[in-house]
């Protein structure tokens, strides 16, 4: 039972150490040295091209991101099973910049920073957390621990999900029947959204319109859901206050692209989270025993909904 990993060799060296350390019956293999491609059983890569169909034991793809959307599925035979990384480090980052980001917009830095440019001194009324209305759309392992932790500060939290949820202390809206009126309710929009088609270009004119006047944007899906001429429109017209965007399409962005100058905007280059070698290498061990003890793996994919 061979483990082959394609993708960053410098991490895939620290996956070699802790695999060695933890389970040193496995076999753990670095793309290109394939060694015996029948031996090969498990497949971790970001973009495995055509090994999942030239590997003709494979038993399963698990890809080294939270997300799949960078996976071509058509590529990958339909009886394996596919697994998204779910793992601390993840977890961890996507709390820390999400939270910066709305404590950020909470206390007016935006606006600070503009008056700083300015050489301008002038206080602004603080408004409790308690009525800045969060709203997070996606409510998959990220959003619940998004939320979590926004709701000890005192917000009032929000999600949505196109399937019911039920998080302590968060309302929840499900289906398109309440997403109306869940943008109608949300100061701070977030977006953790998978990238599907149903959700490409998601956040455009209409989903700014829909939010109360003012409101602002947290963005960590990914880039193929946010319009931005939609979103540079809204800025201007004060619809939207603010955003911050840590996706964009394509990425990077080019140098003349309008998001980089607008002043209300504040733009990082795809690091609000990432994995740990070491706690994603765990993660696909604790995978591997459930898949050998023929028990559900921890992060498998829907095909039919592709997250």
């Amino acid at each position: 039972m061979t483990v082959l990993y394609k993708s960053d060799p410098v991490r895939g060296a620290i996956w070699a150490e802790r695999f060695a350390e933890l389970a040193p019956d496995i076999p753990f293999r670095i793309w290109p040295d394939i060694g015996d491609p029948a031996a090969i059983r498990y497949l971790i890569a970001w973009q495995p091209d055509d090994l999942a169909v030239t590997l003709p034991n494979l038993e399963a793809v698990f890809s080294v991101g939270a997300g799949v959307d960078q996976l071509d599925l058509t590529r990958i035979p339909t009886h394996l099973p596919v697994v998204r990384m779910i793992e601390p480090g993840i977890v961890d980052g996507m709390i820390e910049y999400v939270t910066e980001a709305v404590l950020a917009i909470h206390r007016d830095l935006f606006d600070y920073a503009l008056q700083q440019q300015a050489r301008l001194w002038k206080p602004m009324p603080l408004r409790p957390a308690a009525s800045r209305r969060v709203g997070v759309l996606g409510l998959g392992v990220l959003g619940t621990a998004v939320l979590q932790r926004l709701r000890l500060f005192g917000f009032a939290c929000a999600g949505w999900s196109r399937s019911p949820r039920d998080i302590e202390g968060v309302e929840c809206f499900a289906g398109e029947a309440t997403f109306d009126a869940f943008l109608a309710r949300t100061d701070v929009l977030v977006c953790l959204l998978p990238l599907t088609d149903a959700t490409r270009g998601l956040l455009d004119q209409r989903v700014f319109a829909g939010l109360p006047k003012g409101a602002s944007i947290v963005h960590v899906g990914r880039g193929p859901q946010l319009v931005a001429s939609d979103l540079l429109a809204a800025l201007d017209c004060g619809q939207i206050h603010s955003a911050v965007i840590d996706v964009t399409d394509p990425e990077p962005l080019p140098p003349d692209h309008p998001l980089w100058t607008q002043p209300r905007v504040r733009i990082t280059p795809h690091i609000a989270s990432a994995t740990c070698a070491v706690t994603a290498a765990d993660a696909v061990l604790e995978n591997l025993r459930r898949h050998q003890a023929g028990e559900p793996m921890i992060g498998e994919i829907d095909r039919a909904r592709g997250y």
